[in-house]
């Protein structure tokens, strides 16, 4: 069983009345519903904080490309990709 722990944090009602039909109609608990988010949240910031650091270690690196490398290559993304999209 893993241990757990409490945290209060403030919602603007019109927030919290909305968690609380959430939880009515998932039949899950609003603390329940609140960790979700939380984790969900923490872990996409997480995702971003690690991007950036990687792209600040490339820099330090000298792995670097030009502003017209780089959208070069966006938009050779893009025409792959619409190109797949019209078969």
């Amino acid at each position: 069983m893993s241990t757990t722990t409490t945290m209060t944090i403030r919602l603007e009602p019109e927030l919290k009345a909305k968690l609380d039909s959430l939880a009515s109609a998932t039949r899950r608990s609003k603390s329940f519903l609140a960790a979700e988010a939380v984790a969900g949240y923490v872990e996409r910031e997480m995702i971003i904080i690690d991007g950036i650091e990687q792209g600040l270690a490339d820099m330090r690196a000298g792995r670097l490309v030009t502003h017209d490398q780089a959208m070069e290559e966006i938009y050779q993304a893009i025409k792959h990709i619409e190109a797949d999209t019209q078969k």
